[in-house]
């Protein structure tokens, strides 16, 4: 459909942006249930309620300073860390103008954020207060695409660091790669193949391996060993983690067509699909499985308390055998949606207290448990079921799988 000519007046700031990324998703195809873009109602109503009040004097950082220009390389994490000494309560600090700020979740090198401090209490805001100069309008037109300008706003966390998590990780549910397509075959009788090979696969009985639309490429992950990933105190299994293989694009359906057997009778045959690899992060081998590649998830959301009381545990360190988490490490947490979490929820670690004897009474020799005391902590940017994947953060010592997590105090 061509779109319309009728013009609108929009401000001439950069909520241009952010209502074009609200509009079209900036240009990708977002997960909702994963990211809960752009902001939900809940942040909305926080972010109106403390734009005439903010948060007191006390909760700024002790060199919490009166202007910042936002950089390339920032982090939402660490720009909330120089004003706060809690960086997630950064949505009552940003006493949002919804008539100026579209959107918090969206904040771009080279914009600068005026600290406001009265009455006890502190406001951040974006443009200099008090300014009463009038906001220049300009007329623009929808069009048919728009880039995605949501890519140059800073992110929550090192996006490095992050972005393999966001678009290779996957949690899912016992049965999830049994029931998934798999590769059957390798030319020329090869057993391992990487990036640039093909490889046929199929279907399961009744679900063949076809394309979804002639007029686009369908994607596949690729994926091995549904690993099982229990509660560290119940046992009870969680979810599954799958290894992350590789990606390929379906070249060529799955058919059936009639081949010649033995006694000269054309008889019904499955050929498989065809795949070209394109990109291999380990070698593929027969067996391997396919998932359809999702919309591409965009870590784009405010730090932030859950919005519910949660108590959980580290189940594991992604990607590793080991058990001792350090900074900047990605962790898998017992707490999911079905607990309430989202993306941006900030918890606290906390480290085990040690079991030791009381020794001030020697008559009862009692053995007792020292207090969990806060270790660090993690912010969550991708949420399963009864699972999530977090980053560890402003750890102060090692982090050990079977540490509690709970809301930040």
């Amino acid at each position: 459909m061509a779109p319309t000519k009728a013009a609108f007046g929009l401000t001439k700031t950069r909520t241009i942006a952010a209502c074009a990324a609200l509009i079209v998703g900036g240009g990708f195809a977002l997960s909702a249930s994963a990211q809960n873009f752009p902001i939900t109602p809940a942040q909305r109503s926080t972010a109106e309620q403390v734009a005439s009040a903010g948060v007191p004097l006390s909760e700024l950082a002790t060199d919490a300073p009166d202007t910042y220009t936002v950089k390339s390389g920032d982090t939402l994490w660490a720009i909330s860390g120089k004003f706060l000494k809690r960086p997630w309560r950064w949505p009552e600090l940003w006493g949002m103008n919804m008539e100026e700020v579209r959107n918090p979740h969206l904040i771009y090198p080279g914009q600068t954020l005026y600290l406001e401090k009265g009455n006890g209490m502190a406001r951040l805001r974006m443009g200099k207060p008090g300014a009463g100069d009038p906001i220049e309008t300009v007329r623009v037109s929808p069009r048919t695409r728009i880039s995605g300008l949501a890519d140059n706003a800073i992110p929550v966390l090192p996006a490095h660091i992050i972005e393999p998590f966001l678009n290779e990780a996957i949690i899912i549910d016992a049965n999830a790669l049994e029931l998934a397509p798999r590769i059957v075959g390798l030319p020329e009788d090869r057993v391992l193949i990487t990036r640039g090979d093909r490889a046929y696969a199929r279907g399961k009985a009744g679900l063949p391996l076809v394309e979804s639309d002639p007029r686009a490429v369908d994607s596949y992950r690729i994926y091995r060993n549904a690993t099982p990933l229990k509660h560290p105190v119940t046992g009870v299994v969680l979810g599954y983690e799958a290894r992350y293989l590789g990606s390929a694009e379906l070249v060529r359906s799955e058919t059936v067509q009639p081949v010649l057997a033995a006694n000269g009778q054309a008889q019904p045959t499955v050929v498989p699909a065809s795949l070209d690899i394109k990109r291999a992060k380990e070698e593929i081998r027969v067996g391997d499985r396919l998932m359809a590649e999702p919309p591409r998830a965009v870590g784009t959301y405010v730090p932030r308390a859950p919005s519910l009381p949660v108590d959980g545990a580290i189940v594991s360190v992604y990607g590793d055998a080991v058990s001792l988490v350090g900074q900047s490490q990605v962790v898998v947490v017992s707490l999911g949606t079905a607990d309430g979490l989202e993306p941006g929820n900030v918890l606290s670690i906390l480290r085990t207290g040690r079991r030791v004897d009381d020794r001030t009474d020697m008559s009862e020799r009692a053995s007792i448990k020292l207090p969990d005391e806060r270790n660090g902590y993690a912010i969550v940017f991708r949420t399963f079921d009864r699972l999530s994947y977090a980053l560890v953060i402003d750890v102060e010592s090692v982090v050990t799988v079977g540490d509690r997590v709970i809301n930040p105090r």
